[in-house]
């Protein structure tokens, strides 16, 4: 995971608070990952409409729960796949502000295959933490700062049911970031 450079202009203030603010209230009770169980479960069967439908059963409890207006989900078979000369990318995800709609991707862009459970799960807590930083934190953009990976892990975690990770973080050039997974790794498991 990499952030994203900071902002050269009047978003440098929503930048640095969202860098700054790592911590996110989650529900002290377990319907998010009951509800995971069933996203998991029908992912498993490839059921997409039931995938659909665990999704927006998510997100309306997540809604809920941060007090946020309605958003949307999609649900979509194959990721898309871009390829240039130097490098490959695949769309696991994405949030449009202005619609209020997440899209998550349920195959591999080029095997087609039913993509991992906590891919798609990531991805989906993903996707929703850009709906909180736009409509419950006011953000004029939703940038991919340290903070934010931590908000999103956060939620990821509450939902799979899973202990919360540390993420470690190595500055690199132009003020971004990344995970140094190696030292992650070594901390986890000792």
């Amino acid at each position: 995971m990499l952030t994203d450079a900071p902002p050269r202009n009047s978003n440098l203030a929503g930048f640095r608070e969202s860098d700054r603010l790592t911590r996110l209230d989650l529900p002290d009770d377990a319907s998010l990952p009951a509800i995971a169980k069933s996203i998991e479960s029908a992912m498993k069967a490839e059921q997409i409409a039931r995938v659909r439908s665990a999704c927006a059963e998510f997100l309306k409890a997540a809604l809920q729960f941060y007090r946020v207006p309605d958003c949307s989900v999609r649900v979509l078979a194959s990721r898309p796949l871009r390829v240039r000369e130097q490098w490959t990318t695949e769309l696991f995800g994405d949030y449009a502000p202005e619609t209020m709609v997440i899209r998550v991707w349920m195959r591999t862009a080029v095997r087609k295959e039913i993509t991992s459970f906590g891919t798609f799960l990531s991805t989906l807590c993903h996707e929703f933490c850009h709906h909180l930083d736009y409509r419950k934190f006011g953000f004029a953009d939703s940038w991919h700062t340290r903070g934010f990976y931590e908000r999103a892990a956060m939620l990821y975690h509450h939902a799979r049911g899973t202990p919360l990770k540390h993420l470690v973080w190595v500055p690199i050039s132009g003020g971004r970031w990344r995970i140094d997974w190696p030292r992650m790794n070594r901390s986890a498991g000792g």
